[in-house]
């Protein structure tokens, strides 16, 4: 298990809010009767009477063609053994994940009580009409071979089992890779497996497609080397690969080896095993969760080697992810009768032309701005790498099409490759976006709340992935506890004792609030509270931002910094934007935080401020809609002339600003009722930045958001302040602290200023009557 990751880490992330990984989650409406009738009786008879006339229409009407089965009876489950299908439901579930979070498609997962081949075989084969595929998983060696072999003969859907396949794919394509930066011909090489299961044999056969010659196999299971006349522990699978060979042990097998497989057990394979290999080795070492030898050990052994493992945390991963979610995706786009050969094929092509290809700088931070550049250690993609799906799910496509497979051949590629696009859609790269960005120039972020746990958590988490450089306030021995007996490492973390060297802050507060009733003793107490000796370093330059709020209430927080680090120029008062990630949006929703009853200049502010914000940190071109009861004069109303006024005064501030109001917020999100009902608006019903008539509305609109529609809220962003202040909320978690972490990060490097403030006052003061 990755070293930041605990077993507690793990069981917490099962087991909160709503236990497991995965849902149903309806995608067609549900609210009225005539909803219900058309999602069940009487309604549902229409498409049901369809299909009873042409099965084939069940694609049509049903979710058939993105609905995946994952099933396994838990006998061989990672490298745990056989623990029983219950055991094996939180990795069926994780598949789910995988399946929905890389490529967007469907699963069930079903675990099968049964060590029967026969009984498993009939359970898969009643309920596959379910399915537009089987995903066979965790079932184990010699089994497995029959249960795949008998249901793709049974079925007319794709049958895969990806413990053999996966691994086969993803390897291949890193062979192929790793030949040609060694200068090797694959036909030539010879090739040593540890392991004889299943996903050593599908490895081996695999290898044979891309060059690899039977008579260079070598296979090695417990009991030595799999020769030609060998009785004990054989079956007819192994016997496929047993040569006529004189060596028996893995020691006289890798002599002179070009290529080793690891498909076996930790710590195998030893230093003196590396040593006797070929020139420029290639070492697959691919058990998990510790690979047949170290990384770094094989590397010292033979500094000329090409190493991969199953690891994320060395260099060329074979992550079986980058194989099944787009090997699945590209099979139910066409419909697939099977994976065959062919398609599989493509795959390991596609992977291992995308290792070629320059790496955008998004991969590049996603991993840390490590170096990718094909070569020794970067011959197979990241699975993070977006573009995997638009190189891995064509390819497949297109070999099933070229194969016969398909049912629905794709004949315009182009568009194709854009509806994967579409997968990828905007709010799932937004915190991407905003990460790179803090990566460019890592920012001193603050944290006064520096002996919470979850703070050192994040802590760890923002010094390895490289987006800001934490600065903890408190007692650093009580934080070196915490983090010791929680297992948190916070190597790089920079603590501050709020106790020691206070005196200088001391005088700078008295000098700053003298006049506003300060007295000195109290200027020397406020020094040694971790909030003011945090905004303290701020005032000071010896920190960026400021991130806070876990046991503080909000007032708290905002206050200390207000009274020191004060607005920017030109800006009145403080507000507040939160971040709403839909699905297949993002919202930006404001003031949700500060102004009980804004006046129109505090509306147009805001407005103006949270564009600048939006297009800065996001990359997101604003367009803003000022949000009332009424649309265009249809209610006339103090309220609603509040609205209309404040969206005036925005446009004289900044002309080119996508603005208008006052608008209902359906009309703002709605073309169509736009299109008909209001022409004229400058907001087409794509608003993404919704301004709220006060802090009543706004406050519960977001609300409602995060608990009913179950959208992602990152914030807020205090915005108005002269220095980057992030104000957390109390049950925020690990990973929202370092969200807002990273955009307090890049609001120190690119804060959004207003126009010159005495030529904004002017305006303001003209704007509402006041000149």
């Amino acid at each position: 298990m990755p070293r930041n990751i605990r077993d507690q880490d793990a069981l917490d992330y099962h087991q909160k809010g709503r236990p497991g990984k995965i849902e149903v989650v309806p995608t067609k409406p549900c609210f009225t009767q005539r909803d219900l009738s058309l999602a069940y009786t009487p309604g549902v008879a229409v498409p049901c009477l369809r299909i009873e006339k042409n099965p084939e229409d069940v694609y049509n009407y049903t979710s058939k063609g993105n609905l995946v089965a994952v099933i396994s009876n838990g006998t061989a489950v990672l490298g745990l053994g056989d623990i029983g299908p219950l055991a094996g439901k939180p990795v069926m579930e994780g598949k789910g994940v995988l399946f929905k979070r890389f490529a967007d498609v469907d699963v069930f997962d079903i675990e099968v009580d049964t060590h029967d081949v026969e009984d498993f075989i009939k359970c898969v084969t009643l309920i596959a009409p379910t399915f537009g595929g089987i995903n066979l998983e965790d079932i184990k060696a010699p089994e497995c071979f029959t249960i795949e072999r008998r249901l793709q003969e049974a079925l007319d859907i794709p049958v895969f089992h990806d413990d053999q396949h996966g691994t086969a794919i993803i390897s291949a394509a890193g062979l192929l890779n790793a030949c040609e930066v060694a200068g090797k011909d694959i036909s030539q090489v010879r090739v040593v497996f540890t392991g004889a299961g299943a996903s050593a044999n599908a490895c081996a056969e695999h290898f044979l497609r891309v060059g690899v010659r039977r008579e260079n196999v070598t296979m090695i299971d417990r009991a030595g080397v799999i020769y030609k006349g060998r009785a004990e522990n054989m079956n007819a699978w192994k016997a496929e690969w047993a040569q006529d060979t004189r060596s028996r042990t893995l020691g006289d097998a890798m002599k002179g080896a070009d290529v080793f497989v690891g498909l076996s057990v930790a710590n195998l394979l030893t230093r003196d095993h590396v040593k006797s290999m070929a020139d420029r080795p290639i070492i697959f070492a691919m058990a998990n969760p510790d690979p047949e030898i170290p990384y770094d050990e094989a590397k010292a052994a033979r500094p000329d080697a090409i190493v991969a493992t199953g690891r994320s945390d060395y260099p060329n991963q074979v992550n079986n992810v980058l194989g099944f979610p787009f090997i699945f995706r590209g099979a139910l786009d066409v419909r697939a009768r099977a994976i065959n050969s062919e398609m599989k094929l493509a795959a390991s092509y596609a992977l291992a032309q995308l290792a070629k290809q320059d790496v955008p700088d998004a991969v590049r931070k996603a991993y840390g701005g490590e170096e990718m550049r094909f070569g020794p250690e970067y011959i197979i993609p990241k699975p993070l790498d977006p573009r995997v799906l638009l190189y891995e799910a064509p390819a497949v496509a297109r070999a099933a099409v070229e194969t016969g497979v398909a049912r629905k051949p794709i004949t315009d590629w182009d568009a194709y490759r854009e509806s994967l696009e579409r997968i990828y859609g905007p709010s799932r790269n937004l915190m991407r976006i905003v990460i790179r960005k803090a990566r460019q120039e890592l920012k001193r972020i603050v944290f006064p709340e520096g002996e919470e746990e979850i703070i050192l958590r994040a802590s760890q988490i923002l010094i390895e992935e490289k987006i800001a450089r934490p600065i903890l306030v408190g007692d650093p021995a009580r934080i070196a506890a915490i983090a010791s007996g929680h297992g948190i490492d916070l190597n790089g973390v920079e603590f501050v004792n709020p106790a020691v060297g206070s005196e200088n802050y001391a005088s700078t507060i008295y000098r700053l609030r003298a006049r506003k009733g300060l007295l000195p003793h109290e200027a020397r107490e406020a020094a040694r509270q971790p909030i003011d000796r945090a905004v303290m370093m701020i005032y000071a330059d010896e920190a960026d931002g400021l991130v806070c709020g876990i046991n503080r209430s909000y007032a708290a927080t905002l206050r200390p910094a207000l009274r020191v680090l004060r607005l920017k120029p030109g800006v009145r008062k403080v507000s507040g934007l939160y971040v709403l990630v839909f699905p297949d949006k993002v919202l930006f929703f404001a003031d949700s935080t500060v102004n009980i009853d804004p006046s129109a200049g505090d509306l147009a502010e805001t407005a103006l401020l949270a564009a600048k914000t939006v297009k800065s940190y996001f990359d997101i071109t604003p367009k803003v809609a000022m949000l009332s009861f009424s649309s265009f004069g249809s209610t006339r109303h103090p309220y609603s002339d509040k609205v209309r006024q404040a969206t005036e005064i925005a446009r004289t501030m900044d002309p080119t600003l996508v603005i208008d109001g006052e608008i209902q917020a359906d009309a703002a999100l709605n073309p169509e009722m736009v299109e008909k009902a209001f022409p004229t608006s400058a907001i087409k019903g794509d608003a993404n930045i919704l301004i709220f008539p006060c802090l009543n509305s706004a406050n519960i609109a977001y609300k409602l958001m995060e608990r009913l529609a179950r959208a992602e809220i990152i914030g807020p962003i205090i915005m108005g302040v002269r220095k980057p202040v992030s104000v957390l909320n109390h049950w925020s978690t690990v990973e929202q602290i370092v969200n807002i972490t990273a955009i307090t990060a890049i609001a120190a490097g690119s804060a959004p200023e207003l126009i010159e403030s005495s030529v904004r006052e002017s305006l303001l003061r003209r704007a509402e009557g006041r000149e």
